[in-house]
């Protein structure tokens, strides 16, 4: 594991990002020579994200005729 300084890291903030998502190795930023930080790539989610189609499958009831206006407009339709 690479080490650098916080003020290293405070003007190199972004590359030092860039560079743990690239290579996946973590960075541990100090202080004075100890442990301050350690920066680390996320872990990998072997879960695709699921479609949202068909997410309401089973979630839903037809009663009756779902073509059948006549009811719907009453008098007015008349």
């Amino acid at each position: 594991m690479r080490e650098i300084p916080v003020s290293k890291f405070k003007a190199t903030c972004l590359a030092t990002l860039a560079e743990v998502e690239r290579t996946r190795t973590p960075v541990r930023v100090t202080r004075f020579g100890k442990p301050l930080a350690e920066i680390v790539p996320p872990k990998k989610n072997g879960r695709k994200k699921k479609s949202w189609i068909g997410c309401l499958e089973n979630q839903t009831e037809i009663i009756g005729d779902i073509t059948d206006t006549s009811g719907a407009w009453g008098e007015w339709g008349r």
